[in-house]
């Protein structure tokens, strides 16, 4: 019994030894100096270019201030811009692989499970397919989510898509072909979808607005309107965890 231990310790170390040998060849040769571990880690990083497809031959690397932080369970994606105190929880996916760039400005948070993604910007002649791009002081976007954002749980922004300044977008909304404006508020499983909402109106939860004539007709929000200062708070708490955790 002894003995088949032993062999079976011989065998299981012999196994192991070829697995690492097998990592190492798929890899190619590693440089002098450099560890499996690193190899490793550069091919499965959450933070990379988008790859080379037949609307987009140049792969693009993303551009991250050095204050934001990234949670190393959150995917950045290609031609993505984020700006100061950035905060990208667990689980956030920013790919700008299809539809790009992608924007996201400063002191904005991406929270757990949210989705920034847009419909194909460039076709594959390389001409832009100018209905799925947003302008934004003479820039084009696939996204663009301005400063003092929260987006909220599981929430999506999906291009052609704007989202203005200090707004709110809630748990599980849905922002698609829509432009958000300054200071509004989508409460959670709302959605804007085709339309542009004016700056200071909120949607009630679970509201789906698809018309322009809806966003019209949508309240402003008031001094007594429940979550009016609910942003700024959420927005101060996610600035001061992306420091805490670049700390």
């Amino acid at each position: 019994m002894k003995l088949n231990r032993i062999f079976m310790a011989l065998l299981l170390s012999l196994a192991l030894t070829l697995a690492v040998s097998g990592c190492v060849s798929q890899g190619g040769e590693i440089e002098e100096g450099e560890s499996v571990e690193a190899e490793v880690e550069s091919e499965v990083s959450n933070i990379q270019a988008n790859p080379v497809t037949p609307w987009n031959p140049e792969p693009t690397e993303p551009i991250i201030d050095p204050t934001a932080y990234i949670h190393p369970q959150a995917a950045v994606i290609g031609d993505v811009t984020i700006g100061a105190s950035v905060m990208v929880s667990p689980m956030a996916s920013v790919r700008s692989d299809e539809g790009m760039p992608i924007f996201v400005g400063d002191e904005t948070n991406i929270q757990d499970g949210v989705v920034l993604h847009a419909l194909e910007t460039i076709d594959e002649e390389g001409e832009p397919v100018e209905n799925n791009l947003v302008e934004v002081d003479g820039k084009k976007y696939a996204v663009y989510v301005g400063k003092r954002v929260s987006l909220a749980h599981q929430s999506q922004i999906h291009g052609p898509a704007y989202v203005g300044n200090d707004t709110f977008i809630g748990m599980q909304a849905f922002v698609f072909k829509a432009k958000v404006g300054n200071n509004c508020v989508l409460e959670p499983t709302s959605a804007a979808i085709g339309v542009t909402i004016p700056d200071g109106r909120y949607i009630s939860a679970g509201t789906v607005v698809t018309s322009q004539a809806e966003a019209d007709r949508l309240p402003e929000i008031t001094d007594d309107y429940a979550y009016r200062h609910t942003n700024e708070a959420v927005v101060y708490v996610n600035v001061n965890l992306a420091e805490g955790y670049n700390a």
